[in-house]
C-alpha cells in the first residue's frame, strides 16, 4: 500500500497537474489528495469519456494530463478512446479501478466487468499494468508510461486494485461551481417568417471572417460541421473532430485551461450535446472567460440522413444559463456569433444558433490530411510541444 502523495509527487515531477475523473471508492484517497492539493488542478467530470476528452484537450496544449475512473466508466469512455485519443494521437495517463477482480469479493454488478476489463483494453490497443503498490515501484511505472506515449502518442493505463492506496480524508470540501447562473440570458425572439434561414456554412463563414487565426483556435464537432468548415476555410488553428461525438466541448475545455492565452471556440451541434448534456454543467463549472461554445442546432442528425433531434422542444441557452455559462443567447440571427466571440470577463460564453438543414455534398469534401497530422498541425500553430 502506499499514500497517495507517494504516487501524485511522483507524477507532478514529470509534469502531470492535471487530473480529471470520476469517483470510484477505491479512488477516494487519491482523488481527495487530488483535490487538496492546489498545485493541482481537478476537473470532477460527468462522466468518463468527459473526463477523457479534457484530457486530451491537456495534451492538445502539449501538458500531461491523467483521467481517473472506475471499470464500469470504461464503457462510457470507449469513444473518446477509440475515436479521440487514438485517432489524433493524443497521450493521456489513465488510472481505472479493477473492481470485481477475481480475487477481490464484489458486488454483483462488477463482475462481468471486473472479468473482462484487461481484455476491454487490450481490445483498445492501450497497453496497461497494475497500479504500483509500493512506493519504489511507482518511478519505474511512470517511466514505461513515459515511454509508451512518447513513442506512440497514446494512452498508457494502470489498473488500481482495490486498498493500494492508504485512506486519506478529503479537507477542502467546496462546490467547484463558479456562479450560480448566467449574467446574461437572451432567450430567442420570434423567427420572421419571410426572412430566409442561417444556414451551416454561413454560420461557419461568419465565424471564420471574424476569429484572428493567431489568437484564436476552433474545434469543429464530428459530422458536417467539421467538413464544412473545412470546405470554407482550412487553416492551421482548425480541428476537425472525425468521431467522440459530443466530446469537442470538454476538448475545448482542456485546451482553454492550459492555454489562456488563445480563445478557444468549439462548434457543437445539436446531435452531439444531446448526447453529453453533463458536459455542459462541467464547462459552466470551470470554463475560463478564453472559452466560447456556439451550438449549431438544425433539429436533426443531417450527416447520417437527417433523422430528427428532440431539440424542437427545448432550449440549449436555457439549459446553458441553468448550469452557470456567463453569457448565454438564443435566436436566428448571425450576430449571435458575434456574441459568443465578445464572450464574458467571468466565465464561459455561449450561443445556440438556430440554422436551416441542408448541405451541397457536392461541394462538401472531408479534409485532405489525417487526423493525426491536423493535430500536428495545429499544435504546430499554436506552439505546443507534441
Amino acid at each position: 500500500m502506499i499514500q497517495a502523495s507517494d504516487f501524485i509527487d511522483a507524477a507532478r515531477a514529470r509534469g502531470y497537474a492535471f487530473y480529471a475523473g470520476v469517483p470510484c471508492s477505491f479512488l477516494t484517497p487519491f482523488i481527495n489528495t487530488v483535490i487538496d492539493d492546489e498545485r493541482l488542478t481537478y476537473i470532477s467530470a460527468a462522466n468518463e469519456g468527459d473526463a477523457v476528452a479534457a484530457a486530451a484537450g491537456q495534451a492538445l496544449a502539449g501538458g500531461r494530463a491523467v483521467a481517473m475512473m472506475q471499470n464500469s466508466g470504461l464503457g462510457n469512455a470507449v469513444s473518446p478512446l477509440t475515436s479521440l485519443t487514438w485517432v489524433f494521437k493524443l497521450p493521456i495517463l489513465l488510472i481505472v479501478t479493477w473492481r470485481g477482480a477475481a480475487d477481490v469479493a464484489d458486488e454483483p454488478q462488477h463482475e462481468l466487468m471486473g472479468r473482462i476489463t484487461t481484455d476491454m483494453l487490450d481490445s483498445m490497443e492501450i497497453p496497461w499494468e497494475v497500479f504500483p503498490n509500493e512506493a519504489g515501484a511507482i518511478a519505474a511505472a511512470l517511466d514505461r508510461a513515459d515511454t509508451h506515449m512518447a513513442e506512440t502518442g497514446r494512452p498508457y493505463c494502470l489498473v488500481m486494485k482495490k486498498d493500494t492506496v492508504a485512506p486519506a480524508e478529503l479537507m477542502d470540501r467546496s462546490s467547484p461551481s463558479q456562479s450560480r447562473g448566467a449574467i446574461t440570458f437572451r432567450p430567442a425572439p420570434r423567427k420572421a417568417r419571410h426572412l430566409p434561414g442561417v444556414s451551416r456554412r454561413d454560420a461557419l463563414a461568419y465565424l471564420v471572417e471574424r476569429s484572428d487565426v493567431h489568437n484564436s483556435v476552433i474545434i469543429a464537432s464530428t459530422g458536417y460541421a467539421g467538413r464544412e468548415l473545412f470546405a470554407v476555410a482550412d487553416r492551421p488553428n482548425h480541428l476537425y473532430m472525425v468521431g467522440a461525438m459530443g466530446c469537442a466541448p470538454l476538448l475545448g475545455l482542456g485546451l482553454a485551461l492550459a492555454r489562456p492565452d488563445l480563445k478557444v471556440i468549439v462548434i457543437d451541434g445539436d446531435g452531439a450535446a444531446l448526447m453529453r448534456l453533463g458536459g455542459m454543467a462541467t464547462l459552466a463549472a470551470y470554463g475560463p472567460a478564453n472559452l466560447a461554445h456556439l451550438l449549431l442546432d438544425n433539429g436533426m442528425h443531417e450527416s447520417t440522413g437527417g433523422q430528427s433531434t428532440v431539440s424542437a422542444g427545448l432550449s440549449f441557452a436555457s439549459i446553458a444559463a441553468a448550469c452557470g455559462y456567463r453569457t448565454t443567447y438564443e435566436g436566428y440571427d448571425l450576430r449571435l456569433v458575434d456574441d459568443v466571440l465578445a464572450g464574458s470577463t467571468q466565465g464561459p460564453a455561449f450561443s445556440h444558433l438556430h440554422i436551416e438543414s441542408g448541405v451541397d455534398k457536392a461541394g462538401l469534401p472531408r479534409p485532405d490530411q489525417s487526423p493525426a497530422d491536423v493535430r500536428a498541425r495545429f499544435m504546430n500553430h499554436i506552439g505546443a510541444v507534441s
